[in-house]
């Protein structure tokens, strides 16, 4: 009976303890929370800091001669060569500038333009307002980021820095870049590590499991930012037993040799 009573109270706590376990994995568990919340109509874009890598491209299909000085180019080169000729074929290509320390780029024409805090859709307002004067008909200013990208690190299935093409990336879309949290992460402890443009560094913890995090000012991410999933206990733990067993194993053979040794010499 009391062998029973034992198995049941075994039983019950392995129950508990999964369970316990559980409640840790899902996302956003309290999702009728959300009405609650108490949110802003707000769209992210992103800002343009020092050391960005980006392309401003001037089109005015009436005047293309007009356009093209105003536009950063270069030329590639391309030489076909067979038995009979040689010809040479010259296509323009548009060169991304660097954003100075300063936040500044130097554009054709116009010279100087502070750009760093600005979004897109101010760069482009910015430059149409520099240079609409020299056109007939206003042209077409189009500004894009050829180096935005995440970092995703720690416990999920393919770690790795991501570029993001549409300048636009949440916490949860990293994440599903990385192949999701492997069981071993923990939800609770998402830490952002952002660096800002002064070399100002922040850290930041989110807890997935809480459905407050969609309407935190970090759900969006930035340039170069970087998630790290922290492990959790079970992962430690396991880690812990392996390094152990691995060293009882090691001296366990230690001594089996050493006990053969002496028994073989003192025979």
């Amino acid at each position: 009976m009391k062998t029973k009573n034992i198995i049941c109270i075994l039983l019950c706590m392995l129950f508990l303890a999964s369970c316990t376990s559980y409640k840790k994995v899902p996302y956003m568990q309290n999702s009728e929370e959300l009405a609650k919340i108490e949110q802003q109509a707000t769209t992210f874009e992103a800002r343009v800091q020092p050391k960005d890598l980006i392309t401003i491209q001037v089109l005015a299909p009436e005047e293309p001669s007009l356009s093209y000085i105003y536009n950063f180019t270069t030329s590639a080169i391309r030489q076909e060569s067979t038995n009979t000729n040689i010809s040479l074929t010259s296509q323009p290509a548009i060169q991304p500038y660097l954003v100075d320390n300063d936040g500044t780029i130097n554009f054709p024409v116009v010279g100087k333009l502070h750009i760093a805090g600005k979004t897109r859709r101010e760069i482009e307002a910015l430059v149409l307002d520099k240079i609409k004067g020299a056109f007939k008909k206003e042209p077409i200013v189009t500004m894009q980021f050829h180096n935005f990208k995440v970092s995703v690190l720690g416990d999920v299935n393919r770690p790795g820095t991501f570029t993001i093409n549409n300048e636009r990336v949440n916490v949860l879309e990293a994440i599903a870049l990385a192949g999701d949290l492997t069981i071993y992460g923990r939800r609770d402890n998402v830490m952002l590590l952002r660096e800002h443009p002064d070399g100002r560094k922040e850290i930041h913890r989110l807890n997935l499991n809480d459905i407050s995090f969609l309407t935190s000012p970090y759900y969006h991410l930035q340039q170069n930012d970087i998630l790290y999933i922290t492990p959790n206990s079970t992962k430690a733990k396991n880690s812990d037993v392996g390094n152990s067993t691995t060293l009882w194993f090691s001296a366990t053979s230690i001594l089996i040799s050493l006990t053969s040794l002496l028994y073989n010499i003192l025979r």
